[in-house]
């Protein structure tokens, strides 16, 4: 043990194209503000390099999970997903991360919170940023998560065995509904300007808008989206506004400070021909709708699967603009594809109409697959906070 360092266990896991450090739910203070405060210095936030600590210094590897056994009679585990901060000391505990989801089912059975059933394991997680239940169908053999398998995502390197993630009953995750004000879209006034937006909430809640609203074609890359500062500063007034309307913040202004994470922002567009920053080839016929989305202030660079369940969730509310846009035919299948900044992800999504319902429709279904694996375990040593002190 080093006499100047608190020594902790963690691990490093993969789920789907992102990557988070989880640790124990007892590995941590009880007080939240001494657990965000040694957190923190895990990663090594504030700074934008996160050179002293584990963090990758992007908003895709800038992760947490905290996990557990639950006491939820319908739940296995427990799991708390943060958004660190790398620009301030600051921890977003007020979404859902899809990805990440996608490896507390690996790491639960790897570390003996849920015994492993060959051949597929059902870990029931129990998502405490929303009070939620996931359902992960986790492949495993001799005890173990299985990681090597056919399944090939876009933005990972290679194949890795199949996760399937049920998402059926996450709708209302934030503002307890569907639609927030009840309809299919609205329209916000923005520096005297009008803008068509439709708000849904079901795995995160999300703001969409057409492309050409922005002025944009809809294929961009992020790093385009994000050169034109002018654009970017109406999309976070935007985001403010629907940030308010999903109950998250009082005034639009306030968004930036408390709710970076939610709502995500999505800019959506009709399916095309596009190139991928990564080189990928994307064909119109291949995709059903293309999207960008808007996460911690910046471009995502694939696409988050909180944000795939909406998106396929909106996809099946007539009237909406994810709807309006997508390809016809696929309105009357159950696979959607939604095209991104580097490949295309799909997502199951079902819904039946149900007139009592709000939209008219009730969500009967909303799955997708991911791959995950463990990529370190061990001891990460968290030093000193600022003052000197040790952590406790």
């Amino acid at each position: 043990m080093h006499p100047e360092m608190k020594e902790m266990k963690c691990s490093i896991m993969r789920g789907g194209t992102s990557k988070g450090i989880f640790i124990m739910e007892n590995e941590l203070p009880m007080e939240p503000s001494e657990r965000d405060d040694v957190i923190c210095r895990v990663f090594g936030s504030p700074d934008i390099r996160q050179i002293d600590g584990l963090g990758g210094a992007d908003v895709l590897t800038s992760k947490l999970a905290i996990v557990g056994p639950s006491d939820r009679e319908d739940a296995d585990v427990d799991y708390t997903f943060g958004q660190v901060s790398f620009e301030k000391k600051f921890i977003d505990y007020k979404g859902n991360c899809g990805n990440i989801s996608a490896a507390v089912g690996p790491f639960a059975i790897d570390k003996g919170l849920v015994k492993a059933v060959e051949p597929v394991t059902l870990v029931r997680i129990h998502l405490t940023n929303s009070h939620q239940i996931l359902v992960a169908e986790v492949p495993v053999k001799n005890g173990r998560a299985v990681v090597n398998g056919n399944c090939h995502i876009d933005g990972v390197p290679g194949t890795g065995a199949a996760i399937r993630l049920d998402w059926s009953g996450i709708t209302g995750t934030v503002c307890g509904k569907l639609l927030p004000t009840g309809n299919p879209r609205d329209i916000f006034c923005i520096d005297g300007k009008d803008y068509e937006v439709s708000l849904v909430d079901a795995g995160n809640p999300l703001i969409f808008i057409r492309a050409e609203s922005l002025g944009m074609k809809g294929t961009e890359t992020p790093a385009q989206i994000e050169s034109d500062p002018v654009r970017m500063a109406l999309i976070e007034k935007l985001r403010g506004e629907a940030a308010v309307r999903f109950g998250l913040v009082d005034r639009p202004e306030k968004a930036r400070e408390e709710s970076p994470y939610n709502p995500f922002f999505a800019i959506v567009s009709p399916a095309a021909d596009y190139t991928c920053f990564n080189g990928i080839q994307v064909k119109k016929e291949d995709v059903d709708l293309v999207s960008r989305l808007v996460f911690m202030l910046h471009m995502h660079k694939a696409y988050p699967i909180t944000g795939t369940v909406c998106t396929g969730a909106a996809m099946r509310i007539s009237g909406s603009i994810p709807w309006e846009l997508m390809r016809e035919e696929a309105k009357n299948r159950s696979e959607l594809r939604i095209g991104h900044p580097t490949g295309v992800i799909f997502v199951e999504a079902d819904a039946k109409r149900d007139e009592t319902r709000e939209a008219g429709i009730q969500i009967k279904s909303i799955k997708v697959i991911r791959t995950a694996r463990m990529i370190m375990d061990g001891i990460v040593y968290v030093s000193k906070d600022e003052s000197g002190r040790e952590p406790d």
